[in-house]
């Protein structure tokens, strides 16, 4: 439907402009997760691979009442960009290759994967990239920009998203954060208005970090951007305000893959049986370079944050006390080198039931971090793309279902379950395309729904 999109559509549908043209992908890193996108993607162009993972290729959604049948994919139902107008490019303080960072990042099989696509890989390049070693301790790099101060280095990444629009000859740009973890800060006075983050960044206001100001850049440029890590970025009052102002999706944070995911699945099936939570201890190896940057206390206690809160939201001790008022959680992350990219994040989970007896429930799951990460880069650089077009500017919490961490609207809280968030992004596209929200009522399917 994307490619056949001649004009805006309109009538019962929210206006939304055609994905004519190319769609230019600017990803913050070129590591594991970004080469693991790029090449699954050209693999997936080429016929030589299927995009698992991805809801935008591969899921279907319902349509009016059950009688009906009608389960187009989404990517039929709604404009999408066509994988094969996507454009690729990334900054990275590490100057090699996608090619080259995909062989060292070791996800995907060289002589499958990747020496098949090598020519293409060895065309992404990556721009010099914002970084400074107070932010990622565990990282050096060369491919770095330099300049008096940081608003100089917010002004250089503009100039990068303009010329690369140019030159690519795209229509259109989105922003991905997937690069990594920085060190833990909290919002302060410079983070609350434009006039006072721009003058931080004049002053080299030490919080004012790197990944904000790829947002900031993003942002003035009128680029959607994504946030795949558990940095602030995006997720401050003067970048809120400013998204608003300028008409720009924006979102976060840190992408959900591995341990997290599975406690968003299982965290609210205890609580719809009114099972009782104890204690959820929760630990991690991975050998990648995330595992090396979260091997600093200071980036760890970042995550750490991003990883804590979705018990809390999803169970609600307050509402039940008996359940969940002291329940025991602990998270830890070990760098593990021999482990690479396949991390294995083991949980032990301490449960109760019908009067009180306890139960326990073990879980390994031997995951592949950025095998995970791909199709949620993928699927958040299609729908920000998406809701750009369609006028839908600020927090875009019905991409949640995407993120550890979601951000949400002042005055609410996060959805964590996963369930709700899938309803939740499925609903929203149902009301950009004017059809029904889907309840699950399903009374009108029987007699006594007339009485």
């Amino acid at each position: 439907m994307a490619r056949e999109q001649a004009a805006v559509l309109t009538g019962g549908a929210r206006e939304i402009a055609p994905a004519t043209g190319k769609l230019g992908v600017m990803l913050v890193g070129l590591g594991a997760v970004s080469t693991t996108f790029i090449a699954g993607v050209e693999n997936v162009r080429r016929g030589r691979a299927l995009p698992i993972g991805s809801l935008s290729q591969m899921a279907t959604i319902r349509l009016g009442r059950r009688t009906e049948k009608r389960m187009p994919k989404i990517k039929d139902f709604v404009p999408l960009a066509d994988l094969n107008d996507l454009v690729f490019t990334a900054w990275d303080p590490i100057p090699d290759d996608a090619y080259t960072a995909a062989v060292k990042a070791g996800v995907l099989d060289r002589h499958e994967h990747l020496d098949p696509i090598k020519p293409f890989l060895q065309g992404i390049k990556p721009m010099p990239a914002v970084f400074d070693q107070y932010y990622v301790k565990r990282l050096q790099g060369t491919n770095v920009k330099r300049g008096k101060n940081k608003r100089e280095l917010a002004e250089q990444l503009r100039e990068d998203m303009r010329t690369f629009k140019k030159s690519a000859g795209v229509d259109r740009l989105v922003v991905v954060w997937c690069a990594s973890t920085e060190v833990f800060l909290t919002p302060g006075p410079a983070h609350q208005s434009l006039q006072a983050f721009e003058q931080a960044m004049e002053q080299n206001d030490q919080s004012i970090a790197p990944s904000m100001l790829y947002a900031y850049a993003a942002l003035m440029e009128n680029v959607p951007f994504a946030n795949g890590a558990p940095n602030l970025t995006v997720d401050l009052p003067v970048m809120e305000r400013l998204a608003e102002e300028r008409h720009v999706p924006i979102g976060g944070k840190d992408f959900k893959t591995g341990q997290t995911m599975m406690k968003s699945v299982l965290a609210p099936a205890f609580k719809a049986r009114m099972l009782g939570l104890s204690g959820w201890y929760s630990t991690n190896i991975l050998g990648n370079r995330d595992g090396e940057v979260l091997d600093d206390p200071e980036s760890f206690k970042t995550k750490e944050e991003s990883k804590l809160g979705l018990l809390e939201h999803i169970l609600q001790p307050d509402l039940y006390p008996e359940l969940y008022g002291k329940v025991y959680h602990k998270v830890r992350i070990n760098y593990y080198p021999p482990r690479g990219d396949n991390k294995e994040g083991w949980d032990n989970i301490d449960i109760f039931g019908w009067l009180g007896y306890p139960m326990q429930i073990k879980v390994d799951f031997l995951c592949r971090d950025s095998i995970l990460a791909a199709p949620i880069v993928l699927d958040l650089a299609l729908f920000f793309d998406l809701a750009g077009r369609a006028g839908l500017s600020g927090i875009q919490e019905w991409l949640s279902f995407y993120f550890k961490s979601p951000q949400f609207a002042q005055g609410l809280y996060a959805e964590h379950d996963l369930f709700i968030q899938q309803t939740k992004l499925k609903n929203t596209l149902r009301w950009m395309m004017g059809e029904e929200q889907i309840t699950h009522l399903g009374i009108e399917y029987y007699e006594y729904a007339e009485k």
